[in-house]
């Protein structure tokens, strides 16, 4: 089993910025790919950020440009640098954890950003 626990949401003003991060722990061998999804109310969870363990990222059209996902091996964290932010960037944002090897993945319990306007 793998735990995911993620921080840094909050409420922030359209053009402000937050720093999200997910740490991993337990069964965290084999972890490839981290992502970030959200989902705002009434709307499907989306896909947000891709980053793969030798750190190809991969975004959503509405947040190139504006996001940044990285990861920290080490630590087997990631993370997700957020600018301009708007008020259409309003959702739960969660973590996610896939391990090839084990076809299995993982979610965090998700953490609220707010975006006033």
């Amino acid at each position: 089993q793998v735990q995911l626990v993620e921080s840094g949401g909050g409420l922030v003003q359209a053009g402000g910025s937050l720093r999200l991060s997910c740490a991993a722990s337990g069964s965290i061998f084999g972890i490839n790919s981290m992502r970030w999804y959200r989902q705002a109310p009434g709307k499907q969870r989306e896909l947000v950020a891709t980053i793969t363990s030798d750190g190809s990222t991969n975004y959503a059209d509405s947040v190139k440009g504006r996001f940044t996902i990285s990861r920290d091996n080490a630590k087997i964290a990631v993370y997700l640098q957020m600018n301009s932010l708007t008020p259409e960037d309003t959702a739960v944002y969660y973590c996610h954890a896939y391990r090839p090897w084990y076809l299995d993945d993982y979610w965090g319990q998700g953490t609220q950003v707010t975006v006033s306007s």
